[in-house]
């Protein structure tokens, strides 16, 4: 039972290949997605992985093999050599998608989402205590819009399809929550935030389905022969990304230290330090003028093809303040 609980916004910066493994249709490299919703989605195994080498690759070398005295070891759980010591006491869930960019005649692009979205979004914010917004809801083949920047003349265009949309109360309320607790509060962030704010649409579950399965990034990518310089025969494939400025909800938890009693001095953490350290960082053993960067804000790469320069994200907590103890 975890007794810590913070919700965690993922924003992409760049597309984002959190492959999916076996390919079954024409993509060679498809996403992760969700069985039940096809929505593309971030297991939480992945995240632990990125999140855990986002904190080792700060430590000296020293720290990193140092299993029994190290940090990182007792918040996240031994390396693979030691696995069988004792578990982890931080977890994430996997991330759900809460909007999805799409082209708009107007404005570039909107925050796409929906009524599950918003829906589930809002489930996991109320078990982290968090209360946001209420339930909403709108008709087949009609839309709901944050502000009328995004209309023309009562219509909202998106790619090639077109909606009856007029401005709605309840989504502005969304809009504005979102805009306020999903993005880091940087100078830089302030454009995306103010268009967040204004450019949030609500739409029909299927037609919201429909633009996330079929508006992804898909690039060609071909093997060059190293002597030829040209393509190798049945080279070419094609990877699936998820789109920058896509948002995603997970749930970062935690438990009471996993470590047999007196392991160390200091007594076991609490589940409420434990998610304190990964938040806001902390100081290196042996080295009080280092510090590990914590999660709060942070840029992090996941996913695959990151010296392509894929898998940018950026970290928010919502909820709470969290400082290290």
């Amino acid at each position: 039972m975890f007794q810590a609980k913070r919700p965690l916004f993922i924003y992409c910066l760049s597309p984002v290949h959190m492959g999916a493994g076996t390919a079954l249709g024409l993509i060679d490299n498809p996403i992760q997605r969700e069985r039940h919703t096809g929505h593309p989605m971030m297991a939480g195994s992945g995240l632990k992985g990125a999140v855990r080498h986002h904190a080792w690759s700060q430590l000296p070398e020293g720290q990193r093999r140092n299993g029994a005295a190290s940090m990182l070891h007792r918040i996240f759980g031994p390396d693979s050599g030691n696995a069988d010591d004792h578990a982890g006491a931080l977890s994430f869930g996997d991330a759900q998608l809460v909007c999805f960019p799409v082209r708009c005649l107007k404005r570039s692009f909107v925050y796409a989402t929906s009524a599950t979205a918003l829906a589930r979004a809002r489930r996991g914010l109320a078990a982290a205590g968090v209360a946001a917004w209420s339930e909403l809801s709108v008709g087949d083949n009609t839309a709901r819009a944050a502000s009328d920047a995004t209309l023309d003349n009562g219509k909202l265009l998106l790619e090639a399809f077109d909606y009856q949309a007029q401005v709605d109360e309840g989504l502005r309320a969304v809009a504005e929550w979102l805009a306020e607790h999903a993005l880091p509060a940087a100078p830089e962030y302030h454009y995306f935030r103010n268009k967040l704010k204004s450019d949030l649409v609500l739409l029909p579950d299927e037609d919201f389905n429909h633009f996330v399965r079929n508006a992804t990034v898909v690039e060609p990518h071909v093997r060059i022969d190293d002597v030829s310089g040209t393509a190798d025969d049945g080279r070419l494939f094609y990877t699936e990304n998820l789109p920058p400025e896509s948002l995603l909800l997970s749930l970062v938890m935690a438990t009471v230290e996993r470590r047999k009693k007196g392991a160390n001095g200091n007594g076991l953490m609490s589940a409420e330090k434990v998610l304190a350290k990964a938040v806001a960082g902390w100081t290196i053993e042996g080295d009080g003028d280092r510090k590990v960067r914590g999660l709060a804000d942070a840029l992090l790469q996941v996913g695959g093809d990151a010296t392509t320069g894929r898998g940018l994200v950026a970290l928010h907590f919502a909820g709470g303040e969290s400082h290290d103890q």
